[in-house]
C-alpha cells in the first residue's frame, strides 16, 4: 500500500503517474486523469482511500473505497467549495 512520503506531500505514486494534481487541502489531494473520460468528475485521496465525485449536477459521491465517511464527508464539501475551479481545470489542456 502506497503511503504518503511525508506529512502533506503526495503518495510517491501521483508523482509516477500522469494525474494533474487540481488542488491539495486538509490532507485532500484532488485530481483527475490526463486522458479521463466524461462525465466531469474528480479523483480525490486521503492516506489509502480513494472517492469519485461526479461534478456535472452538483458534487455527487460515485465511489469510494479505503476512505472512512468522515473523510468522504470533508471531500465533499471542499469539492463543493472548489467545484468551479475543478471544472475550469478540468477543461484546461495538459502541458
Amino acid at each position: 500500500m502506497d503511503r504518503l512520503s511525508q506529512a502533506g506531500q503526495e503518495p510517491n505514486y501521483l508523482s509516477r503517474l500522469r494525474l494533474p494534481k487540481v488542488l491539495e487541502k486538509d490532507g485532500f489531494f484532488f485530481l483527475f486523469y490526463s486522458n479521463d473520460h466524461a462525465p466531469i468528475h474528480i479523483h480525490v485521496r486521503r492516506g489509502g482511500g480513494e472517492a469519485v465525485f461526479d461534478l456535472d449536477n452538483g458534487v455527487e459521491l460515485r465511489e469510494s473505497q479505503g476512505m472512512k465517511l468522515s473523510d468522504i464527508a470533508k471531500a465533499e464539501a471542499i469539492a463543493t467549495e472548489y467545484k468551479q475551479l475543478m471544472i475550469k481545470k478540468w477543461h484546461e489542456p495538459l502541458d
